[in-house]
């Protein structure tokens, strides 16, 4: 590996800029920071939505509702999508992990839609509309719902 030699790619570094070294450096006296004020001292940064001491955009403008922290975290799978799985398999979170028909970390898993499905599957999942119950009854299939799964 002696001929091999690592160096950057051209253009990709530049010279530090040495500020404050006198006039000859075209960075000397005030070394690019103008004259005086806030931003020529150290420690000068402004806060982001900083407005020069008026009241801020986002403290003037009204507010409206508001976000509920304990709310759970739903994840919805339509019953169309359950035509992936082999007739007479066992549906469960993992496998709707394994296909991907879910994504992501959720309390709760929900199976819902109207559409008809042509499969007996057994379902265990958390929730299932009303709905999605008689479409896969319907088709001969079982669905738990209340399924306390971590997911």
């Amino acid at each position: 590996m002696g001929d091999l030699e690592l160096k950057p790619a051209a253009g990709s570094k530049f010279r530090v800029r040495r500020i404050g070294r006198g006039h000859g450096s075209g960075h000397g006296k005030t070394a690019g920071k103008g004259h005086k004020g806030q931003k020529a001292r150290s420690g000068g940064k402004i806060g982001r939505g900083f407005e020069g001491g008026q009241l801020p955009l986002k403290k003037r403008i009204p507010k409206r509702g508001f976000t509920n922290s304990f709310a759970l975290k739903v994840g919805i799978v339509d019953v169309r999508k359950l035509e992936i799985f082999e007739a007479n398999s066992s549906v469960n979170v993992q496998k709707l992990r394994e296909f991907n028909l879910i994504k992501g970390r959720f309390d709760k898993i929900k199976i819902i839609g109207k559409s008809r499905i042509s499969k007996i599957l057994n379902i265990k999942v958390d929730a299932c509309s009303a709905a999605a119950r008689a479409s896969i009854e319907s088709a001969s299939g079982t669905i738990l719902c209340g399924a306390t799964e971590v997911v």
